[in-house]
């Protein structure tokens, strides 16, 4: 018996999840599904990136629409438009062999907005959406929320560390009382607290993930010293000695992005960049090229790089630590996806020493020292 069909899954998803290589549960969609597939309940879900939350809430989802009412019966929320495409996918292919057909439809921003009214007007069962975009079309009269059973906020730290948080308290406003929200999210900072106490009923059920390990314990926490002066020459010859791995360098602001990534490309590395003064079309085009493995390494800001789901990647580095300790959650979070392992790498000088004992304290790690 699949281990699927215990947690309550049909068997057309169980033939598509078998299709897509997907045998067992993760941790996640073990202690979640089988709360959500069957009950209408409020329900927050804690646990890292990469361990398979879409399917933990996007199966439930799926058994609970209606395919005959042609109502937008589900709302998915999602900081990035990388990210929503990438649900949006993800729930298609889990459908394949469904009788009845479930219709879902992504809208974000940078896009044409006439193009995606057009097409929330043809059957809609499932929205997956930015907050923005969203909340530009249920104030236009192009969606209609009334009927959604269920509202998901996923990533919901990014959402709010992103700025989304005014946007996702108005939607709240128009669906709650109506629809049972369920919060996924890698961290539970203040703001998140005050939306499950503002819009969440107190009787939520609440499924926490590796409790003990607040960052994904299949990455291994590495710094080098350095200093400003040889900071570049370090990053290259620790570029040089991650062979044929791929992965992400994180910088803290959007000029300091773009000249890193024109110094390595002159230094003869395959990079790009991905910052936010880019236009939607370049954004588009680098990430197509980094998914393909046309580009090894990614130079991003920590904003550009949030929702970017990339399999294999073996590495991050931070050119600079983040300001925040759950900024360093994320940043991490892009390595060791799906039960791989990756390394989390820092470059620190000096005046940053100290850094190293706070995150390892407040994030419950360990750095291991490492010369390059």
């Amino acid at each position: 018996m699949s281990a699927f069909k215990g947690l309550g899954i049909h068997k057309n998803y169980i033939k598509s999840l078998n299709e897509l290589g997907i045998k067992s549960p993760t941790e996640i969609q073990e202690k979640t599904i089988p709360k959500l597939v069957d009950s209408a309940i409020d329900f927050i879900g804690l646990a890292q990136t990469g361990t398979g939350k879409t399917a933990a809430y996007g199966l439930p989802i799926l058994h609970k629409i209606d395919p005959k009412k042609s109502s937008v019966q589900a709302l998915i929320l999602s900081p990035t438009r990388e990210l929503a495409q990438q649900i949006k996918k993800q729930l298609f292919k889990f459908t394949k062999y469904n009788d009845e057909k479930i219709f879902v439809e992504c809208v974000f921003g940078g896009e044409k907005i006439e193009k995606q009214i057009k097409n929330l007007q043809r059957t809609t069962h499932v929205v997956v959406a930015t907050p923005g975009r969203l909340l530009d079309l249920i104030e236009r009269g192009a969606v209609n929320v009334n009927n959604a059973q269920t509202i998901v906020l996923d990533e919901a730290d990014e959402m709010l560390s992103m700025g989304f948080k005014q946007d996702l308290n108005r939607i709240l406003k128009y669906t709650s009382g109506k629809a049972n929200t369920w919060l996924f999210s890698a961290t539970f900072p203040s703001e998140i607290e005050r939306i499950v106490k503002t819009y969440m009923s107190s009787n939520a059920e609440k499924v926490e993930v590796n409790k003990s390990s607040l960052v994904n314990e299949n990455i291994t926490h590495l710094f080098t010293r350095t200093t400003l002066k040889q900071k570049n020459d370090t990053l290259i010859r620790l570029l040089e000695s991650r062979g044929n791995d791929r992965g992400i360098i994180f910088c803290r602001t959007k000029a300091g992005t773009q000249n890193l990534a024109e110094f390595l490309k002159e230094e003869g590395f395959s990079v790009d960049a991905l910052q936010g003064d880019m236009q939607q079309r370049e954004r588009d085009k680098v990430m197509r090229m980094f998914k393909k493995g046309t580009i090894d390494v990614l130079v991003s800001t920590d904003v550009s790089a949030r929702g970017i789901d990339v399999n294999n990647l073996g590495f991050v580095i931070h050119h600079q630590l983040p300001e925040k300790a759950e900024y360093y959650t994320h940043r991490s979070g892009r390595t060791a996806r799906a039960g791989k392992t990756g390394y989390s790498i820092a470059l620190i000088i000096p005046s940053e020493t100290h850094r190293v004992k706070e995150l390892e304290n407040s994030l419950g790690i360990r750095f291991i020292e490492t010369k390059v």
